[in-house]
């Protein structure tokens, strides 16, 4: 590869030896702030004659990230699936060895898993009955966010929580149901929800 520049031969380098590192393909951003470098322009000049040189494919707006020439990094990536959530009453999460490919803008940079509902308590947020969701793991998550709640350490349940001093309130979305309240240490946050799909059959 006489035609790359040093800069760009560095580039090159880091992308061959770390790119599957990244949880998703990198932005300019993220490879910017992954190789310390202060200036995003520069980096995409170097992009675009790495592009130009048919090492790294074109980016737009279906193919989002920078991904090698000729590597398989599809817009899906397989997220372990961990089971089924109640979006009605607590179920416990049963863990299965099996992955779920889910398109990149659906999960985040974190670690995250999917899981399956089961129920109806949270259809008014639009989460339906056999939807599968995308879960950030997490132990912590601000009022107002729909978590994952391990429940007494063994049941999980999906709803929008609010945090009291002194209890948990876990509220559904469903006019029918009321809120579940429990002590602090009832209640164990796994993740909150960052992601949903849903298969039309």
């Amino acid at each position: 590869m006489d035609h790359l520049t040093r800069r760009q031969q560095e580039i090159y380098d880091y992308l061959q030896a770390n790119l599957d590192k990244f949880p998703h393909p990198p932005t300019l951003d993220e490879l910017c702030n992954a190789l310390g470098l202060s200036s995003k322009g520069s980096l995409h000049k170097q992009i675009q004659a790495l592009i130009d040189a048919g090492l790294i494919e074109p980016m737009n707006n279906r193919r989002r990230g920078i991904r090698l020439s000729g590597q398989s990094q599809d817009e899906a990536q397989g997220l372990p699936f961990l089971g089924y959530i109640a979006a009605g009453h607590p179920i416990e999460a049963v863990e299965q060895q099996e992955t779920i490919e889910v398109p990149d803008y659906l999960h985040t940079n974190r670690p995250c898993y999917v899981l399956q509902v089961k129920g109806d308590s949270m259809i008014e947020e639009g989460i339906l009955d056999g939807d599968q969701i995308i879960i950030e793991q997490r132990d912590h998550a601000r009022n107002g966010e729909i978590v994952v709640a391990l429940v007494d350490g063994s049941d999980a349940t999906l709803k929008r929580i609010e945090q009291k001093p002194d209890r948990v309130i876990l509220h559904p979305a469903n006019a029918s149901l009321s809120p579940m309240t429990y002590a602090p240490d009832q209640v164990q946050i796994q993740g909150i929800l960052v992601g949903q799909m849903r298969r039309y059959h």
